[in-house]
């Protein structure tokens, strides 16, 4: 009799033990309701109609984080205005591959957004893009020299021709008058502009994408639901444990075959929990963001520019001081920033436990040496988290003279962890871009970093579909139909004057932009022989 009772117990606590059963089994699980997991699913709902996805967000509404529109600096990032994509080298020559890089994937995203619109998945797109020119300002011999030296290198990519520069003071009073109002005249500027910029407003993008989206049977959308653990099933499914914070956090499994975490600066700790050997070696560094705003018309009105500066010595090139209009939910305003801040939190929701909680014995030494590599880093944050607000509206007036106080006030942003990873030189380095990390198999993948980020999501969704499908996507089927999404799927447009002008012109025209036919690179100028 004691054998059996001590045989029931036993049983007993094995079966209260034992984890839940999933509910379900879905084709596709996305983790987080941003920008990224929508232009996943878009893709994903596209590529295979009959897919079942659950998309699963622990705030209460999509696009609260990075894509919240208020959350980011709204730059549909082409390399047209930041100088950090275009680096001179030693021998005082411009290296503009990483600028021509970044042009080709905001191409690309144009040409989603516009597939978008065509399939009445995205409406109105004055909602979110709008043209704003894409300027470069600077001051002082130095940068002007570079400045000039930037468009002249650029001219040679059919995708920056037609920029225009200038060093005139009233050619750039017509530009940006608000700029130059107050400027010392003697004061040694240049300019670039480039009219076919944009503003982009990613919340609303994100908001559009996952109600088409959730309007198909085979979608769900679970808001205020968070993942609480990702584990690896023996047929390489995964079971992902979601907690319902609406009720009072009661935990349910659901198995999914294919998993994405792109919960921002939430997505590190989740790859974590996956245990694939991919996440190892990877740290974070949070970041926040504070701007200057104005919504004074009578200001607004006067610049309409996406301005941006030269970064501070040490400065990460996320805080690159820039003045901008913005477009959101149909009202201009003018942000100036990013200032920098520093929270241990990944998320502006998130928890101050957050960047200690993702130290694990793989990372702490990659995050030890890129902190020792980064010392100009550290002071300058040391020093943006000392500003006062009269610091702030100093630094504004550098690019903005006569700015008074009383017009402006100050925002809290978003939070971005950038990528630290491994390396065999350094021990570790501190990553400015986005990287997607992915399983062997193919059956999960996560996106860390920041920048370009939501200007690039299309594209980084695309290297998500050929690290993970890598069978499928080199189906015909597959083939076909991304060429029709992206017409120029699989081919660079760089130097292809044809393709350039057929793509912006095919793109502009569905999302109401403004086109500017790119024209041959002019011949240089041949000196006549001297007469003898």
């Amino acid at each position: 009799m004691k054998k059996i009772l001590l045989t029931l117990l036993c049983l007993s606590v094995i079966g209260c033990s034992k984890p839940s059963e999933p509910e379900k089994t879905v084709d596709v699980l996305l983790i987080g309701g941003g920008i990224m997991s929508a232009s996943l699913g878009t893709y994903l709902n596209e590529l295979e109609p009959g897919w079942s996805i659950d998309i699963y967000e622990r705030l209460d509404k999509v696009a609260e984080e990075s894509s919240n529109a208020w959350n980011n600096a709204g730059t549909g990032h082409s390399a047209f205005c930041e100088l950090n994509y275009t680096s001179e080298g030693a021998d005082g020559k411009i290296d503009i591959s990483k600028a021509v890089g970044v042009n080709e994937q905001f191409e690309i995203s144009k040409q989603f957004w516009a597939y978008q619109v065509e399939q009445n998945v995205l409406s109105n797109p004055k909602s979110f893009i709008n043209n704003v020119p894409h300027m470069s300002f600077v001051w002082g011999e130095k940068n002007v020299e570079f400045l000039k030296k930037r468009h002249e290198a650029l001219q040679h990519s059919s995708l920056f021709r037609g920029m225009e520069y200038s060093e005139d003071h009233a050619q750039i009073q017509k530009w940006v008058p608000v700029v130059m109002e107050g400027r010392a005249a003697d004061q040694k500027i240049a300019a670039t502009r480039m009219s076919i910029g944009t503003d982009v407003n990613f919340g609303e993008i994100t908001r559009q994408m996952i109600a088409s989206l959730t309007k198909h049977d085979n979608v769900k959308l679970h808001v205020q639901h968070e993942v609480r653990d990702i584990v690896r099933n023996a047929d390489n499914t995964w079971t992902v444990v979601v907690a319902d914070l609406a009720n009072k956090g009661v935990e349910r499994s659901v198995k999914a075959k294919f998993v994405f975490i792109g919960a921002g600066g939430g997505a590190l700790k989740l790859l974590q929990k996956s245990g694939i050997p991919e996440a190892d070696g990877y740290a974070g560094f949070p970041v926040g963001g504070q701007f200057l705003m104005t919504d004074n018309q009578d200001i607004v009105a006067r610049h309409k520019a996406k301005l941006y500066g030269k970064a501070s010595v040490g400065a990460p090139p996320m805080s690159v001081p820039h003045l901008d209009t913005r477009v959101i939910d149909g009202k201009e305003v003018l942000l100036f920033g990013p200032f920098a801040t520093f929270s241990t939190k990944f998320l502006k929701n998130g928890s101050l436990l957050d960047m200690f909680a993702a130290l694990t014995t793989h990372n702490i030494l990659p995050m030890t040496h890129a902190g020792i590599d980064n010392i100009d880093l550290s002071t300058y944050l040391m020093g943006q988290l000392m500003l006062s607000f009269e610091d702030r509206m100093d630094a504004l007036r550098e690019y903005y003279p006569n700015a008074k106080d009383q017009d402006w006030k100050l925002l809290q942003a978003g939070q971005r962890v950038q990528v630290i990873k491994k390396d065999p030189v350094h021990g570790g380095v501190l990553q400015f871009g986005t990287e997607v990390v992915a399983s062997q198999d193919g059956t999960i993948a996560a996106l860390l970093g920041a920048s370009p980020g939501a200007s690039t999501a299309a594209p980084i969704m695309l290297t998500v579909l050929e690290k993970t499908y890598k069978d499928r996507i080199k189906t015909p089927e597959w083939q076909s139909k991304l060429k029709e999404i992206i017409p120029t799927y699989g081919q660079k447009l760089n130097n292809n004057l044809e393709l350039t002008n057929k793509t912006r012109e095919w793109s502009s025209s569905r999302l109401g932009l403004l086109y500017v036919p790119v024209l041959p690179e002019a011949a240089p100028a041949v000196q006549a022989e001297p007469a003898l």
